[in-house]
């Protein structure tokens, strides 16, 4: 059961992450310098819990549940700070926006080591850099232009962008060398917007038929869920690449790998619908597919990153300030989030 102190300010249950890997002894003792913390790693948060600190509780780090019957008994709450990553459904926002009890979450930390992956993903797509590894590997490599019948270049390609939040926007900065023409498709996101990042606002249709490389970066909604199947895939030209470095939500993941599978595109993909991936799944054999086992953004410097805008931001709220660095949750959108929580990483 958890102890009550003096004055409780900070909750700081974090599972499925541990303490450990997301806070060093810096990060801990500037916790303690905003006030007691209180820190909960075995198992759930039960009511009884709950209800010893509730009153004096001003941050919650941690993907507990908070419902209304929990919230309205925090009356000093200022702030949630979600360290899986998502926006998930175990907080009543609602309760929160009414309140004025800030709702975050650190997603922004993985932007720049999954943008570099997805990179690395779309040059080997285009490339055939792994294919060719296997090749070797069989003893059926071939040599010099004969190796590259298949191969493209990202240098002044059409590359095309499904989705342009914050992961997009991570990685059009590391396509600037390769001089791409750039069309964005994201309904959220004003024509304006996306042509002040450098694109061209598109269509959906615009950005499956024109593009030689895809990345779909959109998050999980209840508004697109499947949206890209057989009659999108359809639309894409022979042979162009499929960046998937999202959420396996937003496709229709068998479609995609038999796409990929009959040689129609090439896929790559750090996410799948059930994780980890049964032994028989079929994209397991496809050989137009590159596979990844959702680490794009599972570094340790960066996991240990979360700690850091955490502590950050908490120190600017326990101010009276805004926070800067983690995701706040807009009113507008949060309650269409589709994502599921992960896995300990």
């Amino acid at each position: 059961m958890l102890q009550r102190a003096a004055s409780g300010h900070i909750l700081l249950a974090p599972a499925p992450r541990a303490v450990a890997d997301i806070l060093d002894s810096d990060d801990l003792a500037q916790l303690h310098a905003l006030g007691d913390l209180i820190v909960h790693e075995a198992g759930p948060v039960t009511d009884e819990d709950f209800d010893a600190i509730a009153a004096d509780t001003k941050i919650i780090i941690g993907q507990i549940d908070l419902p209304e019957s929990r919230l309205s008994k925090a009356r000093s709450l200022k702030a949630i700070f979600n360290v899986e990553g998502n926006f998930l459904p175990n907080v009543d926002y609602g309760y929160c926006f009414q309140h004025g009890i800030r709702v975050l979450c650190i997603g922004p930390v993985f932007t720049e080591p999954v943008a570099e992956a997805a990179l690395g993903m779309a040059i080997d797509l285009a490339r055939g850099i792994t294919r060719s590894d296997r090749n070797f590997r069989e003893g059926t490599e071939e040599y010099g232009l004969a190796a590259n019948r298949e191969a493209f270049s990202l240098f002044r390609q059409d590359v095309g962008f499904i989705g342009l939040g914050d992961l997009g926007r991570a990685i059009l900065p590391l396509l600037q060398s390769f001089h791409c023409h750039i069309r964005a498709y994201d309904p959220w996101l004003p024509e304006e917007y996306l042509r002040m990042l450098g694109c061209d606002a598109a269509s959906l249709e615009e950005v499956l038929r024109l593009s030689r490389v895809i990345f779909v970066v959109a998050g999980a909604t209840s508004e697109n869920q499947g949206f890209l199947g057989p009659q999108q895939f359809s639309q894409m030209q022979s042979g162009a690449a499929l960046v998937l470095v999202s959420r396996a939500a937003v496709v229709d993941f068998d479609s995609l790998v038999d796409f990929a599978r009959r040689g129609r595109i090439r896929v790559a993909t750090d996410v799948f619908p059930q994780e980890p991936l049964p032994a028989d799944h079929p994209a397991r054999r496809a050989g137009n597919m590159l596979l990844c086992a959702h680490q794009a953004g599972a570094l340790e410097t960066t996991i240990r990153q979360i700690g850091k805008l955490v502590v950050a931001d908490a120190k600017l709220i326990m101010r009276g300030l805004p926070p800067v660095l983690c995701k706040s949750a807009q009113p507008e959108t949060v309650a269409l989030s589709r994502s599921k929580p992960v896995a300990k990483t």
